[in-house]
């Protein structure tokens, strides 16, 4: 992998050419004899048998999933990684988020399969290649049966072409020393401008750990996001407000947020249905409101439209509501009234998805200082000083 030019976060780089066995063989180093599956996710999922769904428009990401995965693993790599089994898997869409995933799946041959019995504890990898994120309930029935996988929702010809293509040996030795640069904060400050209107949110992290996405799941019981790159926080608290574009419909509306968690949604521009709608979920299910994560990207990445890799882009950021179980946060699926309420939620700034609301500055409190981190959708000297010298570290490595 070409080492990333960081003189500007947007600056293009070369990547290699996507290869799947590298892919596997990095982040899983799989062992001789394990079984893997591919799990998708379908409206309707009997239309996994005898592949119909590759007949009808759509399913772009479940077509992804079968002509480059399955039938990459089935061309040549599932014998040269020396796996027992490699089998394909729909079930029906969640709907949203990290929302509990269904009982059944059906095999490509029509057969019924319960997930807890006839799937999860009989493969050793799992991918789960879907419209909607499984990474919060896969990680809980990993750590119970365990298995190994990823997720890799909304994967497009960028993501392969770039987030997927990168060595994660790499990825995860650059993430681990910026882990290191920004773990043990005090707390982070974001100020946000949307139409010449000023708006602050403190977040408080009380010192806590960083945690990383870094793409690298040797061990069982464990589930990685993949394209990965990400350093991150569970909130102790929160104050203040922070502005949010809806995806539905571009409507900008302002979170107010209080002892860490949104409280109330207004308008600022926009439709305000789509507020209403918003409210009236917080207030029927107040753990929709909680806020359950901050991240930064680590990655010199294209922006593919996707957030599974846009989140993972150096200089941008998001928060996220709801269940953080998967973070090793206290957000389960139990705090929420309905079940199907109890998703995580991103909510990614970045200068491609989010133009309108301008990201001024965002500032950790850490060991007594002020580090700037970004500043306009763009990583502080700071945040480039110890990308560089990540970059340098496995320069020296492939030289040895």
């Amino acid at each position: 992998m070409q080492p990333a030019t960081i003189s500007s976060s947007k600056q293009l780089r070369k990547f290699p050419l996507f290869d799947l066995m590298r892919l596997l063989q990095t982040v899983f180093k799989p062992k001789k004899g394990e079984r893997l599956c591919i799990l998708i996710d379908l409206e309707h999922p009997k239309d996994v048998v005898d592949l119909a769904f590759l007949k009808k428009s759509g399913h772009p990401v479940q077509k992804k999933a079968y002509e480059v995965f399955y039938q990459g693993l089935r061309d040549g790599v599932m014998d040269q990684l020396h796996l027992k089994a490699c089998d394909f898997f729909a079930y029906k869409m969640t709907g949203g988020s990290n929302l509990e995933l269904p009982e059944d799946a059906i095999a490509i041959d029509g057969s019924l399969m319960h997930l807890d019995k006839d799937i999860y504890p009989k493969y050793d990898i799992i991918l789960c290649i879907t419209s909607y994120s499984a990474t919060a309930p896969l990680t809980q029935r990993a750590k119970k049966f365990g298995f190994r996988g990823a997720t890799m929702h909304g994967v497009n010809d960028t993501i392969l072409n770039t987030g997927l293509a990168v060595d994660y040996h790499e990825v995860s030795q650059e993430t681990e020393l910026l882990r290191k640069g920004m773990a043990h904060p005090d707390s982070v400050d974001i100020d946000f401008e949307v139409d010449h209107r000023n708006y602050h949110l403190h977040i408080d992290l009380q010192r806590q750990d960083a945690q990383k996405s870094h793409g690298i799941c040797h061990d069982g019981g464990d589930i990685v996001n993949l394209p990965a790159g990400e350093v991150y926080f569970v909130p102790s608290n929160a104050e203040g407000s922070f502005p949010i574009k809806f995806e539905s419909d571009g409507t900008l509306g302002l979170m107010d947020v209080e002892e860490g968690k949104v409280i109330k949604a207004s308008l600022l521009r926009g439709n305000p249905e789509t507020i209403n709608a918003w409210q009236a979920r917080l207030e029927s299910d107040p753990a929709t409101g909680i806020l359950g994560e901050l991240g930064f990207g680590t990655q010199v990445l294209p922006y593919s439209g996707a957030d599974i890799q846009d989140e993972k882009i150096f200089g941008t950021f998001h928060l996220a509501t709801g269940r953080n179980d998967h973070l090793k946060g206290s957000v389960t699926k139990e705090r929420f009234r309905k079940l199907s309420n109890a998703s995580h939620d991103d909510i990614l700034f970045s200068s491609t998805k989010t133009p309108e609301i301008h990201v001024k500055q965002v500032r950790m409190l850490r060991h007594g200082k002020s580090e700037n981190l970004i500043e306009n959708y763009e990583p502080s000297s700071y945040l480039r000083s110890l990308l560089k010298a990540a970059q340098q570290s496995n320069s020296k490595t492939h030289e040895t």
